[in-house]
């Protein structure tokens, strides 16, 4: 099959077509011939050689796929042969076949093209459990979400939209503010004119937010401490402006704020079934009927995969990136 897989980190342009075997479906698994597959920010740190795979994935990039089940390993996961799926995978989706847990797939409905179908697991999947198990908002909560126009936060908006939640967002233009807007954001603070600390104590009467979803890390946590409402929780689950950061213990402690946090691509094949039994349940139905869809910036064909991850690097895409496979 053709693949991505680069032999060396560097930049976009190590991201060259090559042939590699087909691989093979283990227990419990099934084999996807992958018709689009995701393009998300892990993908572009694994390119640089900072976020190695987790030990039993394969080297090809990719975290979600959409395509058709062609094989399977398991009585009760050929039940799926012949079904369009979308799945959250370790790695492997920038190809032409990918294996897939059976637990971690969703059936594609007709309401969605497979292009939207695989922008769906990775974000849907990091959202549902940072937003609504980790940081348990209800209805009528207020979030802070940083990076409001970004695959996931598009994807917080459209879920916190459905979910009954107001949504506070931050982007680096007043163009994507208006975007964030447009799609359903209650507040959008420019990051670079505004002050998102002072924005965010105007917008909720002082009273500040229930969560806050952090991506950026590094100097941001304290100014985020501070949007925080009493009882507050901070869910952190990227660092791209530094793995540490200098918190008011005391604060958080008179305020009983909560810190936590999560990576997704490390958990186990358990795990991820788990959440995927509960967004069938909780989220999918919204889906079969129409009501959310991700948003698409562009796509590229699998042998551009290079322009693609030169688009997501300038940072000037809202929504999801996506790979067209085959046909």
């Amino acid at each position: 099959m053709i693949a991505i897989d680069p032999e060396t980190p560097g930049g976009p342009e190590v991201l060259r077509p090559v042939e590699r075997p087909v691989p093979k479906p283990g227990p419990g698994e099934v084999l996807i011939k992958v018709a689009a597959a995701g393009v998300n920010r892990p993908d572009v740190v694994q390119r640089m050689g900072g976020y190695p795979p987790p030990p039993g994935a394969p080297s090809i990039p990719g975290l979600e796929v959409a395509g058709q089940v062609v094989a399977a390993n398991g009585l009760a996961e050929e039940a799926l042969i012949g079904q369009p799926v979308c799945a959250l995978i370790a790695g492997g989706g920038y190809a032409e076949y990918a294996v897939a847990p059976a637990g971690s797939c969703l059936i594609v409905p007709e309401a969605l093209s497979m292009v939207e179908a695989a922008a769906m697991p990775e974000t849907l999947f990091t959202v549902w459990v940072n937003l609504f198990e980790r940081a348990f908002v209800g209805d009528g909560d207020m979030v802070l979400l940083h990076g409001g126009t970004s695959g996931i936060g598009t994807m917080a908006i459209a879920l916190g939209k459905l979910f009954g939640l107001r949504m506070i967002v931050t982007c680096g233009s007043d163009e994507k503010c208006e975007r964030a807007r447009a799609l359903g954001a209650e507040v959008a603070i420019n990051y670079k004119t505004q002050d998102f600390v002072e924005e965010v104590r105007k917008a909720t009467d002082s009273k500040g937010v229930a969560a806050v979803i952090d991506m950026v890390g590094g100097d941001y946590l304290p100014r985020n401490l501070r949007c925080l409402a009493e009882e507050g929780r901070h869910v952190s689950i990227a660092v791209q402006r530094g793995a540490t950061a200098e918190i008011p213990i005391f604060d958080i402690m008179r305020r009983r704020l909560t810190l936590t946090g999560s990576t997704l691509r490390p958990r186990s094949v358990e795990f991820k079934q788990l959440v995927a039994d509960e967004l069938d349940r909780m989220v999918w139905p919204q889906v079969r009927e129409g009501r959310l869809k991700p948003v698409i910036d562009a796509t590229f064909p699998l042998a551009e995969a290079a322009q693609a991850h030169a688009r997501m690097e300038a940072g000037d895409h809202v929504g999801k990136i996506v790979l067209t496979v085959g046909e």
